[in-house]
């Protein structure tokens, strides 16, 4: 599936989404302190997950259609020094977004999601990148007790990206067919199939809204829904935040179904 965030829009939403992680890094007490929402991370470790896989993206995507995930060679280590971690970060936002402007959207690139809805192109790497930095800026914002939430169309465009890239498989779904539902209170709606034919991620109608034509059509009827805001959504299935964060509806115990589900390719 497609953004509806065109490419340059993409590229200043991963700068600003990164200047929000660096402020949030900047304003926690030490780089020591364990990050909530990735308990196995300190903030250290967070900040070179972030710095080491720009990097590595960067040299991905400057690798064009490649069979395997390209590093980066020779690229410095993750500072442990405060005072030359700012600039760090900045240099590896830098690389990914000059790499990604230089080979445009629609170029091949190596993905690790070949069985899903989304192009293996560059574009596809962005937008994925966008809600990467963004779920992690939330992270690091929850280590410095300052959480945010995400911007609404970093978030509107994540629900669908997330579902898309992340969860849409060709494997067969090994229980009884269904759909999840996802609304935003901001007024997009989507649902997420899973039967023999695997699970797909489909625009549906709001509820209240007049119905999208052939969107709705052929798919199960939802055995659950959640509603909150896009930013809610997005947290919730990244598993940033809890369930009764959200209103759920139907059978709340689909949604372990899923996240237990590991498809063959």
């Amino acid at each position: 599936m497609t953004t509806t965030l065109t490419f340059p829009v993409l590229l200043r939403l991963i700068d600003e989404r990164s200047s929000a992680f660096r402020a949030a890094v900047a304003s926690a007490p030490s780089l020591d302190v364990q990050v909530p929402t990735c308990p196995e991370w300190t903030l250290f470790d967070l900040a070179q997950h972030i710095g080491e896989g720009r990097r590595d993206w960067a040299a991905t995507v400057a690798a064009g259609p490649a069979p395997a995930k390209s590093a980066a060679e020779g690229a410095p280590a993750a500072p442990r020094e405060r005072e030359a971690q700012p600039a760090w970060l900045a240099e590896s936002t830098e690389q990914l977004v000059d790499a990604l402007r230089e080979a445009g959207p629609d170029r091949g690139c190596w993905t690790w999601w070949g069985a899903s809805q989304s192009p293996q192109t560059c574009g596809a790497v962005a937008r994925h990148q966008l809600q990467q930095i963004a779920v992690h800026t939330y992270d690091a914002q929850v280590t410095v007790g300052a959480p945010e939430p995400l911007p609404d169309e970093v978030a509107l465009d994540g629900v669908e990206e997330f579902l898309s890239t992340c969860v849409a498989t060709t494997s067969a779904w090994p229980h009884k067919p269904t759909a999840f539902d996802f609304h935003a209170t901001e007024g997009h709606s989507w649902c997420l199939t899973v039967d023999g034919d695997g699970a797909r991620c489909t625009r549906i109608s709001a509820p209240g809204t007049t119905p999208v034509a052939a969107a709705d059509e052929g798919t199960n009827a939802a055995g659950v829904s959640v509603r909150g805001t896009a930013s809610e959504l997005v947290l919730f299935v990244y598993d940033r935040i809890a369930a009764d964060s959200l209103q759920i509806e139907g059978d709340a115990g689909l949604f372990d179904l899923l996240r237990a589900w590991d498809p063959e390719e």
